[in-house]
């Protein structure tokens, strides 16, 4: 059994309390409901038959308060609140930082991978360049290190795969998602990255303004792509996908499954002791990230990540 420590909350983000049961399997409905966001509770009824990771647990949880760790624990079950983050070490096998705000993430995660202990950080890694290459320095000296958006991992883009043939060369896509770049662009970025087998990135310019992004993507390739995060549309995330023969629109709207097919890749990685999601294409997508957001501040300047 690989016993999982959970680390949250951070504002609008309540992976602690999913996460947790989705692993788990077994939670307190009641406690779930009252957790603050509406649609968990109501998701993890949908799927009572497939929820449950076989061979983990999550069964120590920390949080910033301890009301919150008491109520994440009596939501998903879990046996054990700790007094301070420090104390998961020697006490589980892996840790979820499931935390949203990557201005901690470097401090967050450090005693973890100090201490050799293999950690899953969620989206996004970083915010900036620095705390990418402190992250990368990580991984380049054998840290177990894994980070993305859990919709790398959605079925809706994989069932979209298996048409790319008669959709021929890929030339255009084009995504629509909505809230902030830093937050909800990452988002977008994982799910068309992962879709394209992560190519690499020449350029990046964003077009567009704060709460109104327009970014544009130049792929080492020659393929392109552009993606918009309006602040305040209809809430959606999708993808259009325009190739030489054919073209498909995917929207996304399963975050049950999506979650739980990354967590259950987390954990196979803990059983075979290294990342099975390569930092490579990681370092790609949040690198273009933080691109985008210096464009926006240079002006719409033109950021060159691939030199000639």
């Amino acid at each position: 059994m690989i016993k999982l420590g959970i680390m949250g909350m951070s504002p609008g983000n309540g992976h602690p309390f999913s996460w947790s049961a989705i692993i788990n399997g077994d939670y307190n409905e009641q406690a779930m409901a009252d957790c603050g966001y509406a649609a968990i509770p109501i998701y993890l009824a949908a799927n009572r038959d497939t929820v449950g990771i076989p061979g983990a647990r999550v069964t120590h949880v920390w949080t910033q308060e301890r009301r919150i760790s008491e109520h994440i624990a009596a939501a998903a079950h879990i046996d054990t609140v700790v007094e301070r983050a420090e104390e998961l070490i020697g006490r589980v096998d892996a840790v979820l930082l499931a935390r949203d705000d990557p201005e901690n993430h470097v401090i967050m995660s450090r005693p973890f991978l100090q201490a050799g202990v293999p950690i899953f950080i969620d989206k996004p890694l970083a915010e900036n360049r620095a705390d990418l290459a402190s992250f990368a320095e990580q991984n380049r000296a054998g840290k177990f290190l894994m980070s993305c958006s859990s919709m790398r991992y959605a079925a809706e883009s994989r069932a979209v795969k298996t048409e790319f043939a008669s959709l021929g060369q890929i030339e255009l896509a084009v995504a629509v998602g909505k809230k902030d770049w830093i937050k909800y662009g990452v988002h977008m970025l994982e799910a068309l990255f992962a879709l394209l087998d992560d190519p690499a990135v020449a350029t990046v310019q964003h077009v567009g303004r704060s709460k109104q992004d327009c970014v544009h993507i130049g792929f080492a390739d020659g393929r392109t792509a552009m993606i918009h995060l309006f602040y305040d549309i209809v809430p959606t995330f999708q993808i259009s996908l325009f190739g030489q023969n054919g073209w498909r629109l995917i929207e996304y709207k399963n975050w049950y499954a999506m979650f739980r097919d990354n967590l259950i890749e987390f954990i196979r990685s803990v059983r075979e002791g290294r990342p099975r999601l390569d930092f490579g294409k990681t370092h790609n997508i949040i690198q273009t990230l933080i691109a985008a957001r210096e464009s926006l501040e240079q002006g719409g300047k033109k950021i060159t990540l691939i030199k000639d």
